[in-house]
């Protein structure tokens, strides 16, 4: 980890009840964060249709760390691809849109991660007997959002575990988003899709005997909150924000509320590796 950021994150995660006096002036003045999340993505974020109210993990968790930071926070609705410069050029404060922690958009964030995510084979549930293993997935359609690290990550595992094996490559296909990809599976277009694994009980919950699950994912990622590389400040307010959740056991409800025990972190994490 780089010195600075270390020596940063150590002095603010030693004064975790004193969070709140380590926020930039700006907040301080302005009374809350502005947060970047596109709600399409539950349970992690989404529009409850019944009282068109944000909801899911990121909604409850950036609440809960507003609070233990004496401030508020603001949600802005932003498409995934125009995040990174919204937050670079000032229109936001942070992204908290279920982003992975991924060493290229390091170049630009600071990321405080908060859970574990992984990208994750399924296919229509009427197919599910087709697709017993991941390389029953080489030689066919898969379909993912374009706007994440999926399309990249899914060729990479086809090229190691299909073509490099004689096996047919998995066709990946970008869509529009992940409802775009679940809508493509139902109508027959895709054979299979990826999607982060900690969205697929909600849904299959939600749509019973709709999708099937295959296998386990085959990438481990963090997903965190994106701070730009300037605002070191209000990035270490956030890790000790966090780590006051830790400790008062909310950050693990917040989780259990949507059963998603099993992505919880042990600690802090920043870009990647341990804080302490």
């Amino acid at each position: 980890m780089n010195k600075h950021i270390a020596a940063l994150t150590v002095a603010c995660l030693a004064a975790t009840s004193a969070s709140a006096a380590g926020l930039p002036e700006r907040i301080k003045t302005a009374g809350k964060v502005v947060a970047a999340n596109q709600p399409n993505y539950p349970p992690m974020e989404y529009v409850d249709p019944a009282t068109n109210e944000l909801k899911g993990v990121d909604i409850d968790l950036g609440l809960a760390l507003a609070k233990e930071l004496g401030t508020t926070v603001e949600w802005t609705n932003i498409g995934f691809e125009q995040m990174i410069s919204s937050l670079t050029t000032g229109r936001v404060d942070l992204i908290h849109s279920g982003m992975s922690d991924l060493p290229k958009r390091r170049e630009t964030l600071d990321f405080v991660d908060y859970m574990k995510s992984g990208a994750q084979f399924y296919t229509s549930f009427g197919r599910k007997d087709e697709f017993k293993t991941l390389t029953d997935f080489c030689g066919k359609t898969v379909g993912m959002s374009r706007r994440t690290s999926f399309p990249d990550e899914t060729a990479k595992w086809s090229a190691a575990n299909c073509e490099a094996k004689g096996l047919g490559a998995i066709k990946v296909v970008g869509t529009e988003g992940s409802a775009d990809a679940r809508a493509q599976l139902k109508q027959g277009r895709l054979d299979a899709a990826v999607q982060g694994s900690e969205t697929l009980p909600y849904l299959m919950d939600l749509e019973k005997d709709t999708y099937a699950v295959v296998g386990e994912p085959f990438t481990t990622v963090y997903q965190g909150i994106g701070f730009a590389k300037k605002d070191a400040e209000l990035r270490d307010a956030y890790a000790a924000a966090l780590k006051a959740l830790m400790q008062s056991g909310e950050y693990k409800a917040i989780f259990a509320k949507y059963g998603l025990e099993g992505t919880l972190l042990d600690g802090i994490y920043i870009n990647g590796e341990p804080a302490q």
